[in-house]
């Protein structure tokens, strides 16, 4: 199918996508209930994401979904995301026994708002609730932002040009919560704003990593089990002070993004100016 606009079909993909969104997070309200996860418009996405590759004629392998190097790729995103969490959990216990407050690190499901947790459960039901919930978020959020719409902006840009225009559509994903917030009177209008730039920013750049690591991996698996483990670990491991817990949940996430970014994003360039290197030679000969 030929494309006279790529940024306006994507636009009305992600619009679409959106507006099931909307209507879970206001409406349906899935993530306050016993399941503690949106999960209704991320299946919903998924028939969307087929829907639009039969359109475009794409296969699982065009959008980066691929049986080569499935395991040793999602084995390495795993294994980042853990060691940059690890240094973000370390920093965060760091400052507070610095500050006399450390208590301990807990294990249970939360289910969290953007400025509180709203549910602890310890049950396996609750444990595979919350794996399953974030796996589906994962698959949705990756196939459609890093793998559908990347493929389809790449049609028309560059790479760097498609993957800023898909990682703000990314951020702007994410600011429904706050939002939501501020419309049930749980925020002031200050913190919701605060909060909106805070996670449309992080989200943005968390996006922007995950598109670079499937550009250097030419599949989206270790930039899915990355987020995966982004999504999953704050649900699972707490860490509780005398003044509350997980009060320095964003802190602990932003330290393990940043540190994660810089190095894939110093992988990347180095990686590009190896392969530019090696087109000028080419020319050359």
């Amino acid at each position: 199918m030929k494309l006279k606009n790529a940024g306006v079909y994507v636009l009305g993909i992600y619009l679409l996508c959106y507006f099931f969104r909307i209507v879970e997070y206001f409406g349906i309200r899935t993530d306050q209930t016993i399941i503690g996860e949106a999960f209704i418009h991320k299946l919903i996405g998924i028939v969307i994401i087929i829907l639009v590759m039969k359109k475009c004629s794409y296969h699982f392998e065009d959008i980066g979904i691929m049986r080569k190097g499935c395991i040793r790729y999602t084995f390495y995103g795993l294994a980042f995301g853990l060691a940059m969490f690890l240094v973000g959990y370390g920093t965060e216990v760091a400052i507070l026994r610095a500050q006399g407050k450390f208590q301990s690190m807990e294990v249970y499901v939360s289910s969290y708002a953007v400025d509180q947790n709203i549910a602890m459960e310890s049950g396996m039901l609750f444990l595979i609730i919350c794996i399953v919930g974030n796996i589906v978020n994962v698959m949705m959020e990756e196939t459609l932002f890093r793998g559908v719409f990347q493929k389809i902006m790449m049609r028309k840009f560059s790479f760097v040009k498609a993957a800023v225009f898909c990682s703000i559509l990314f951020g702007l994903w994410h600011v429904i919560g706050p939002i939501r917030n501020y419309m049930d009177g749980i925020s002031s209008l200050q913190g919701t704003i605060a909060n909106i730039l805070m996670l449309f920013i992080t989200s943005g750049l968390i996006a922007f990593k995950f598109a670079m690591l499937s550009r250097l991996e030419g599949a989206l698996y270790m930039g899915m089990a990355d987020h995966f483990v982004n999504n999953t670990i704050v649900n699972l491991l707490h860490v509780t002070s005398s003044t509350g817990t997980d009060e320095m949940m964003f802190v602990r996430i932003s330290i393990a993004q940043s540190i994660s970014f810089v190095i894939v994003l110093l992988v990347f360039l180095n990686r590009s100016r190896g392969i530019s290197t090696e087109r000028v030679l080419r020319t050359c000969k």
